[in-house]
């Protein structure tokens, strides 16, 4: 184990901001994860689990505990089918979310294919549920391989164990920080056919004879994410953010309703999305740009995506504060006009 002291985090995550970790490692096998789980312990130091910075939000101050990196590596698929006929691949916490994708899709293995060009890590997925244009990884997980802190062991938990929700699961809900991502293990549809819930999927495709098949899928969403600055590209200011930074707010019927007369009282129709109907969500993009927040809002540092309402974007030089002004300013508006609490999407570290 290689212990660093006074990193900067900033440069580890896509949004480019925050302070430095007083104690960091980068872990490439399980002996060195709980080399340095045993150093924090010692210390009684706050542990953080760091894995491709896109989903995150690091304080000005930084992190006064020890980062930890998961950079376990490997793409392994398995040979033959499981008893539901699926292909099953094992994949390091480490590796990079969309080289899994491309992977799978080589392989013409269906089920993750509308989750091309996401950022970050494999070990993020399982955490947050990660999903996009009508899929999510829950659909597909087999099961996680975890270090469990609570007495440094190594467990296999299987997909009903993760308690997987809208964006949630155990490890950022009931079992918060107890936890470590090693591996996932997804189970994925020989050559099956590609998801087509998202209306910009359909519309992309509007016209052709012939069903795309897994590849053509993939460049598409990676095309589709592209205009909406949600694929990184080295130099584009609009992509130093931390992706879509509210959750699309799930609604009860009171709710909905209420929304419903809000939006007629303004003469606008709430907009329906079949994919989003499925979890009786709706869309935060809408709400915010009915709010005031047109693409490229902003002041100073700060601002929205030119491309994606959803995104907070670091135009330069802008720090943690600036982003919590902004956020507060977009939640604030949202909740006087429709009365409806949009919940931050990114991980908030060292706050």
């Amino acid at each position: 184990m290689q212990l660093l002291d006074n990193i900067p985090l900033a440069p580890l995550t896509t949004f480019r901001i925050g302070g430095p970790a007083r104690y960091f490692v980068e872990a490439g096998n399980i002996s060195e994860a709980q080399e340095a789980i045993a150093f924090a312990h010692s210390r009684d130091l706050p542990l953080f689990v760091l894995g491709g910075g896109s989903n995150l939000v690091v304080a000005d101050s930084g992190w006064s505990g020890l980062v930890l990196k998961v950079a376990l590596q490997g793409i392994e698929q398995r040979s033959g089918h499981d008893e539901d006929g699926n292909v099953v691949f094992d994949v390091g916490a480490g590796e990079s979310w969309d080289r899994f994708v491309s992977r799978a899709v080589i392989a013409r293995c269906a089920g993750v294919e509308c989750l091309s060009g996401i950022p970050g890590s494999v070990g993020g997925t399982p955490v947050q549920n990660v999903g996009a244009y009508g899929q999510e990884v829950a659909e597909t997980i087999e099961s996680v391989q975890v270090l469990d802190l609570r007495d440094g062991q190594v467990r296999e938990l299987c997909r009903e164990a993760c308690g997987f929700g809208y964006r949630a699961s155990i490890f950022n809900t009931t079992e918060r920080g107890r936890f470590i991502v090693l591996r996932v293990t997804y189970a994925l549809k020989p050559e099956g056919s590609p998801r087509m819930a998202y209306a910009d999927l359909k519309r992309h495709f509007e016209g052709r004879e012939t069903a795309p098949n897994l590849a053509e899928t993939r460049e598409a969403v990676r095309h589709i994410r592209a205009l909406k600055g949600m694929l990184i590209v080295a130099g584009d200011a609009d992509c130093q953010s931390a992706g879509s930074y509210f959750k699309n707010p799930v609604l009860s019927e009171a709710q909905h309703d209420d929304l419903k007369k809000r939006a007629g009282a303004r003469g606008l129709t709430v907009p329906s999305y079949p994919a989003l109907e499925t979890h009786k969500k709706i869309s935060a993009a809408w709400l915010v740009e009915r709010s005031g927040f047109t693409k490229g809002y902003g002041f100073g540092r700060v601002g929205i995506s030119r491309k994606h309402a959803l995104a907070i974007v670091n135009r330069g030089g802008a720090t943690a504060a600036d982003v919590l002004a902004l956020q507060e300013q977009i939640q604030q508006r949202v909740e006087e006009i429709w009365g409806i609490h949009l919940e931050p999407e990114p991980v908030m570290v060292g706050f």
